[in-house]
């Protein structure tokens, strides 16, 4: 596209002359904008892909992917056979039946509390990575023994629980809406607590094995639903779709309808913050059409000379455009390098501070980077670059097209 003439002239252009130093510092602002714009949107792009994903394993890690639960009543008939028809299915990762239901619980020294009971197969939670990460004390090797629960971090500090110590369950009995029978209560052994991060799920969730639950709640065989973990939870629509299919007549809910609200504002955040960040690329852009123009002011009288040495109009546009695209496909591919390098290396970034952390008190916004998850999406990123060369190039065009346009006769009389 660019002949050795039209490149040997840009070129030189580029290089600053005695004289000729505020259009070269021009031309560096330009380039620098655009290398922090792709920077800082790859890393915040980056950054917020790790809370939405953070956010979201948090809930979605207990509660499944999706739920199978029954259009009426309480009770799901043959939940062990369906999670064993759903766990067959191709990117499904586990299929369990659950029991949920809420309780009292009182412990050492008076203290009591309202919690979320859910009862779930041994195998079923412990290989729930969520709950795996946040163990605090104990551990899930004991679970699955008779009458021995798993216990939110905060719920077990409100109560003064550690692992050991015992808590009596106590289950409402009511008959036709009133309480007439007198409350079933079960002592209860704890073998673990976990932190998953979430207050309203670390002070009111408990863990039982699914055969105590089902005994407190006279299920008998029964669950309340069937919990399915897949592989890919961004692609769970279709998978939805195929177990609606499969199962009539049951109401099959996925995590994005069941936490559509959170779900929304993340990604409405998410937009919101690439449209703002995107604004700086393209000041950077309008950057390299001032220090074009400056360019071209400066050089007419070089194009002049060009043009009455032979060279055609569109060779002086493609000079130009070669000038602009130069600075701003340069500075994109900058960006690049220095927000892909950043994002992807947060582990030791985050070692890093650490580490200055021992010697050096850090200011609170440089402790707050060492919590900042940062996920990279090679769509998004190859997507911000494109952008950045797409600004840059369209940047060049009205500037080039003012030099090509310039008349030999004029400059050369002026």
């Amino acid at each position: 596209m660019f002949n050795a003439f039209e490149r040997a002239v840009a070129f030189r252009y580029l290089r600053a002359r005695k004289g000729e130093r505020l259009v070269s510092i021009t031309a560096i602002f330009s380039l620098v904008g655009i290398t922090l714009g792709v920077a800082t949107l790859i890393i915040v792009t980056s950054v917020m892909n790790g809370f939405r994903a953070d956010l979201m394993n948090r809930i979605i890690g207990l509660n499944g992917h999706l739920t199978v639960q029954p259009e009426r009543g309480r009770a799901l008939p043959g939940a062990e056979a369906i999670a064993a028809r759903l766990a067959a299915l191709p990117g499904v990762a586990q299929a369990a039946p659950a029991v949920e239901g809420q309780v009292l619980l009182s412990g050492p020294g008076g203290t009591a509390a309202a919690a979320q009971l859910r009862g779930l197969p041994p195998e079923a939670l412990r290989g729930r990575s969520v709950i795996q990460r946040g163990l605090r004390q104990g551990d899930l090797a004991s679970f699955g023994e008779e009458d021995s629960v798993v216990i939110g971090a905060r719920l077990a500090q409100r109560m003064r629980l550690q692992p050991g110590d015992t808590l009596t369950l106590v289950l409402p009995q009511a008959r036709g809406g009133d309480f007439t029978e007198a409350p079933r209560q079960r002592a209860m052994r704890v073998v673990a607590t976990f932190d998953v991060g979430m207050p309203e799920v670390d002070g009111r969730t408990i863990f039982v094995p699914i055969d105590t639950a089902r005994s407190l709640f006279n299920l008998n065989e029964d669950a309340s639903q069937v919990e399915v973990l897949v592989a890919d939870p961004s692609r769970v629509a279709g998978l939805t779709a195929e177990i609606r299919a499969m199962l009539p007549g049951l109401r099959v809910t996925d995590w994005q309808r069941a936490n559509s609200s959170i779900y929304a504002a993340v990604v409405v955040e998410r937009n919101v913050m690439f449209l703002i960040l995107t604004l700086i690329v393209v000041v950077a852009a309008f950057n390299i059409i001032s220090s074009l123009t400056m360019l071209v002011k400066d050089k007419g009288r070089d194009i002049a000379i060009l043009r009455t040495m032979g060279a055609s109009r569109g060779a002086v546009l493609r000079i130009f455009i070669l000038c602009g695209a130069t600075i701003g496909c340069g500075g994109t591919l900058l960006g690049f390098g220095l927000g892909l390098g950043i994002a992807a290396n947060f582990p030791a970034l985050k070692a890093l501070l650490l580490q200055i952390e021992t010697s050096v008190a850090l200011p609170a916004e440089l402790r707050f980077l060492m919590s900042l998850p940062s996920v990279v999406d090679a769509r998004e990123v190859a997507f911000i670059v494109a952008m950045g060369f797409a600004l840059s190039l369209l940047a060049t065009l009205w500037p080039s097209w003012r030099a090509a346009r310039i008349d030999p006769a004029e400059a050369l009389r002026g």
